[in-house]
């Protein structure tokens, strides 16, 4: 694709023709295809995933938004009080239509990698995690200590 660099005349942005001739190809180009393998970020995706962070009584629970990917694609670690959450997921989907005579082959890689500083409070013994649709679930329980009651102060 190619962007074009134009002069802004009055303070509207022109469109220049060239721009114009990519969006009729790129929309015609994803009709034709009929999926969203030509957006950016679809082929090949690396950052960070959504976290939702809570903190309840007794423990801390991240949820780590990744939809489409396995199990087997996480590593969960412990490093230095570093919660340490990767994702690595790769995918390999093949199409052919023989009578159209087209064959498409795409390869999606996927990854990413949070961490989390933990203090003495979390027992990190007893982290668990899960993934279920599409959400890996992290629980890191509280040690004792960290779940004292709350006292109020009488003030004399």
């Amino acid at each position: 694709m190619t962007t074009s660099i134009v002069k802004r005349q009055n303070g509207n942005s022109p469109v220049s023709f060239g721009s114009v001739v990519d969006n009729i190809f790129q929309n015609s180009l994803r009709q034709f295809m009929n999926d969203s393998f030509w957006e950016p970020g679809n082929r090949l995706s690396t950052g960070s995933a959504p976290v939702n962070v809570r903190e309840a009584d007794h423990q801390y629970e991240l949820d780590v938004i990744a939809p489409g990917c396995r199990r087997e694609d996480f590593t969960i670690n412990v490093e230095n009080n570093t919660l340490v959450i990767s994702l690595n997921h790769k995918e390999e989907r093949k199409e052919q239509n023989e009578k159209r005579g087209w064959v498409r082959n795409e390869y999606i890689q996927q990854s990413f990698t949070r961490k989390f500083t933990m203090d003495d409070t979390v027992d990190v013994v007893k982290i668990s995690a899960n993934y279920r649709d599409g959400i890996l679930h992290v629980v890191l329980p509280k040690n004792e200590k960290a779940q004292q009651t709350v006292k109020n102060i009488e003030i004399k």
